[in-house]
C-alpha cells in the first residue's frame, strides 16, 4: 500500500471481501473498484466476470462501463467550462439558447435549475422507452422535451430530472458549435488523459466494454443497455462510458481545484461553485426538500438522506453522483479521498450493495 495512505489495511479489506463475496454469492456479475488519497491512487481492484455470463471472461482492471448518470455532473461542467470563458450566464433562461425551449411554462427556467434539478421538468419523457424502440436520434428527444409542460414552476421544488440535462447538452452544442461528444472529448476527457472514457462508444475498444446484467425488458432488446443503439446514442444524461481509474482522475482534479498533473482543466472559481450548495438557499424550495437533497451543480452533496449510493458516513464536503446501471463515485475534499465503485448489476438490485460498499469505504479512511 501506498505510504501516502492514512487507511485502514484490515479496513480496506472489508471493503474487497465485500464485493468478492457479492460475486460469490451472485449478487454482482462483475466490478471494479479504485480508491485515492491525496493525489496517489491504489491499484483497481476487479472482481467477477466480464458479462452475466457464467462462462465470461474475468473483469479486468482496464474494463470500460456504462456509467449511466454519472455522464450528468460531466455535461454539467462542460456548461462551466463555458461560464469561465464568458459564453453565458447560469441564470440566464435555457430558452435564449434553445428558443424552441420557450412555451408550457418552461420560460423562467434557467440553466442553474437544470443544474440542480429544480426546473419542474421530469426525469425522463413518458415516451422514452417508446422512442428507443423506435431508435429515435437524440435530436427528436431534444424535440419532444422541448413539448414539455414542467411538473411544477421553476425554483419552487427539487426534482431528479434526465430531462433538464439532456437540454444542457444542446445548449453545450449550440455556443460551442461542436457535438456534445466531441466537445467532451477535446475539453474535457483528452486534457485530464481521460484517454478510455467518451460519450457514446465513439472509437472505444468494444472487446473491453462490460456487458450490464439487464432487466427482464431489455434482455435482447435492440434498443437496452447493451444494443449499439444505446451506445451509440450519446445521452447526455447517461450515455458516457468510462473506466475506474478514469473516473479516479476526474474527481482528482475537482480535489485539486480544477487541475491536474500540470493541465489547469477548471479555474478555481469553477470548482467552488459547483460543490457550493445551491439548493438549500432557494426559500421558495419546501424546507423538508432543501433537507434531504442537497445538490451543487451537477453534484449531489453528502450527506444525502435517503440516497443510498452514498451509504450513512460520508461527511460534509463530499459529492459525487451515481448511476443506474450500478456505479457510484464519491470524493472527500477534507480528507482528500476519492472512490469508484462500477458494476454490471443495475441500481435497481444493487444500490444497497452500493451504498454498503460506501460505508466500509468511508470507514477505511483514518
Amino acid at each position: 500500500m501506498s505510504s501516502s495512505f492514512t487507511t485502514d489495511a484490515s479496513r480496506l479489506n472489508r471493503l474487497y471481501t465485500f464485493l468478492a463475496t457479492a460475486v460469490d454469492r451472485g449478487d454482482l456479475p462483475g466490478a471494479a473498484v479504485q480508491l485515492s488519497q491525496r493525489g496517489k491512487a491504489l491499484p483497481a481492484r476487479v472482481f467477477g466476470r466480464f458479462a452475466p455470463a457464467a462462462d465470461a471472461p474475468p473483469m479486468q482492471p482496464d474494463s470500460i462501463f456504462l456509467v449511466a448518470s454519472i455522464t450528468k455532473p460531466v455535461v454539467v461542467s462542460a456548461v462551466m467550462l463555458l461560464a469561465e470563458r464568458g459564453e453565458l450566464l447560469l441564470d440566464e433562461p435555457a430558452r435564449h439558447f434553445v428558443p424552441e425551449f420557450a412555451g408550457n411554462g418552461k420560460e423562467a427556467i434557467t440553466l442553474r435549475h437544470l443544474m440542480t434539478h429544480t426546473s419542474g421538468l421530469p426525469d425522463m419523457l413518458p415516451e422514452n422507452q417508446a422512442l428507443r424502440e423506435a431508435h429515435a436520434p437524440m435530436e427528436e428527444f431534444i424535440r419532444r422535451i422541448c413539448d414539455l409542460t414542467p411538473d411544477f414552476p421553476a425554483g419552487t421544488g427539487i426534482q431528479y430530472q434526465s430531462a433538464g440535462i439532456a437540454i444542457l447538452g444542446e445548449i453545450v452544442q449550440r455556443v460551442s458549435g461542436l457535438p456534445l461528444r466531441d466537445f467532451l472529448r477535446q475539453e474535457i476527457f483528452d486534457p485530464l488523459g481521460m484517454h478510455d472514457t467518451a460519450l457514446g462508444m465513439a472509437g472505444l475498444p468494444k472487446e473491453r466494454l462490460s456487458l450490464v446484467n439487464v432487466p427482464t425488458e431489455q434482455i435482447g432488446a435492440d434498443w437496452g443497455w447493451n444494443s449499439d443503439y444505446w451506445r451509440n446514442l450519446g445521452a447526455a444524461w447517461g450515455g458516457m462510458f468510462s473506466t475506474v481509474s478514469d473516473l479516479t482522475r476526474y474527481l482528482q482534479a475537482f480535489l485539486n481545484g480544477g487541475e491536474l498533473d500540470g493541465v489547469r482543466l477548471f479555474s478555481r472559481a469553477t470548482v467552488a461553485a459547483m460543490l457550493r450548495d445551491q439548493t438549500t438557499p432557494m426559500v421558495s424550495i419546501p424546507a423538508e426538500q432543501r433537507a434531504v437533497h442537497g445538490w451543487g451543480l451537477g453534484w449531489r452533496l453528502a450527506p444525502a438522506t435517503g440516497w443510498r449510493y452514498f451509504g450513512d458516513l460520508l461527511t460534509p464536503g463530499s459529492f459525487g453522483h451515481g448511476g443506474a446501471t450500478g456505479t457510484v463515485c464519491w470524493a472527500n475534499s477534507a480528507q482528500e479521498t476519492t472512490f469508484v465503485l462500477f458494476t454490471t448489476q443495475p441500481a435497481v438490485w444493487s444500490e444497497p450493495l452500493l451504498g454498503r460498499a460506501s460505508n466500509l469505504t468511508a470507514a477505511c479512511v483514518l
